[in-house]
């Protein structure tokens, strides 16, 4: 395996852990896979900072335990600079549909991979 393989598959692995409701419920468990200048624009428009997406993802979609969850499809990923990993990917919940891109960055050696940047675009239901 190639070492952009390795980081690509563990920036992968992050989101994915992001997506499950025992994360998105705990808010310590989702600051370690959140850097601490982390952004999204959400499918709605929204800009979130650090603070207020800890504060309010306990309570986002795919939080429940036994609600709807992410159904993640299509991921691509990208080296693009030791420690920087751009990931793009689909999501669906609840037949909601959106198009995702985020930045997964990695600092100092003994460092895990945290979302530095994410941005949710909606799919419209009459496309592809």
């Amino acid at each position: 395996m190639s070492r952009e393989t390795d980081e690509i598959r563990e920036a992968i692995a992050g989101e994915l852990r992001l997506m499950d409701p025992k994360v998105r419920a705990s808010r310590s468990l989702a600051q370690q896979l959140l850097d601490p200048d982390f952004v999204e624009v959400g499918a709605s428009g929204r800009r979130w900072t650090y603070d207020e997406m800890l504060a309010s993802l306990p309570e986002m979609d795919g939080a429940a335990e036994g609600g709807p969850r992410y159904e993640p499809s299509k991921f691509t990923g990208v080296l693009l600079a030791p420690g920087l990993v751009h990931l793009t990917y689909e999501t669906t919940l609840d037949g909601n549909r959106a198009r995702r891109s985020s930045l997964w960055r990695k600092q100092g050696a003994d460092a895990t991979w945290q979302m530095y940047y994410h941005q949710a675009t909606p799919i419209p239901s009459d496309s592809m």
